[in-house]
C-alpha cells in the first residue's frame, strides 16, 4: 500500500460536539519520522511507529513503549494533509505535525459503530449529581453550566464558573491516580483552545486522591479537592462526639 489515502472525516476542522458518534478509525503501522512545530520544537527519529486517525480528527503517534500515551499527537480540531510518503496535520493554532513516511506496513480503516461512553458506577455518577448540586463545595458564587459538557474527546464531568466568572471543568473519580490527571489534562489542552472559553482551569475532585495524582496535578496548576461522600448525602458518622 502506498499510505497516503485519507479517511474522509479527517479532511474537516469541524469535529463532532458529542462524544457518542460513529467512530472511523484509520490504523497505519509504518517507518517514519516525525516533526512537531507550535509553541515549542520536538522531532522523533525514523522508526517503526503505530499511526492513529481517528474521526473526531486527532492522529496520535504511537511506539510500542510507553504505555498508552503517545509520543505526539494534534488534538481536534485540525486537517490532515496526505501525498505520498508525507502527512501534515495543521491545527487552527498553526501548530504542525509533519509525519515522514518512509514504508508502509499496514493501512487498514475500521468502523468502529456508536459508542455509547463510558459507564460510570453508582458512587462515581451520585458524586458528580451531588457535587453539581453543592458547587459551594468548590467556592463561593460557583455556578454550573452543565453536566458531562460535551468535546471531542469525552465528556467534561462538571462545567461551571467561578466567582471571577472563569471557566472550570471538573474531573470527579472516587479513588484519582496519575490517568485522571492526563485526562483532566488532555480536556484542559483542548478547552482552552477555544477563545469563548479560555481560560479554563482544572479541579480534580474525589474521595481519595493519590499522592503521585495530587503532586502531578499541582505542578500543572490543577486544584484537587477531597470529597467527604458521607457528609455531601448528609449522613452524620457513628461515634461522632462534636
Amino acid at each position: 500500500m502506498s499510505g497516503f489515502g485519507l479517511v474522509a472525516s479527517c479532511n474537516a476542522w469541524a469535529a463532532p460536539t458529542s462524544p457518542h458518534y460513529s467512530a472511523c478509525v484509520r490504523l497505519v503501522i509504518a517507518r517514519c519520522s516525525v516533526d512537531y512545530a507550535g509553541r515549542l520544537t520536538a522531532h522523533l527519529p525514523s522508526a517503526l511507529r503505530l499511526l492513529i486517525v481517528k474521526a473526531d480528527g486527532s492522529v496520535l503517534v504511537h511506539s510500542d513503549g510507553g504505555s498508552y500515551k503517545p509520543l505526539n499527537w494534534m488534538s481536534p480540531p485540525c486537517r490532515l494533509t496526505a501525498t505520498e510518503g508525507k502527512w501534515t496535520v495543521t491545527n487552527k493554532a498553526g501548530e504542525t505535525l509533519t509525519v515522514n513516511i518512509e514504508e508502509t506496513l499496514s493501512d487498514t480503516s475500521v468502523e468502529l459503530g456508536i459508542d455509547p461512553g463510558l459507564v460510570k458506577d453508582g458512587v462515581e455518577a451520585h458524586l458528580q449529581e451531588l457535587l453539581a448540586e453543592q458547587l459551594h463545595l468548590l467556592g463561593d458564587g460557583w455556578r454550573l453550566i452543565r453536566r458531562e459538557y460535551p468535546t471531542p474527546i469525552g465528556p467534561v464531568d462538571i462545567m461551571c464558573r467561578d466567582d471571577s466568572g472563569e471557566h472550570v471543568a471538573v474531573e470527579m473519580k472516587r479513588q484519582a491516580g496519575i490517568d485522571a490527571v492526563e485526562q483532566l489534562t488532555r480536556y484542559l489542552e483542548l478547552l482552552n483552545r477555544d477563545p469563548l472559553l479560555s481560560p479554563v482551569h482544572g479541579v480534580l475532585a474525589a474521595q481519595t486522591i493519590k499522592l503521585q495524582a495530587r503532586t502531578l496535578a499541582e505542578d500543572r496548576g490543577i486544584r484537587c479537592v477531597v470529597l467527604d461522600y458521607d457528609a455531601m448525602r448528609g449522613i452524620e458518622r457513628e461515634g461522632t462526639l462534636f
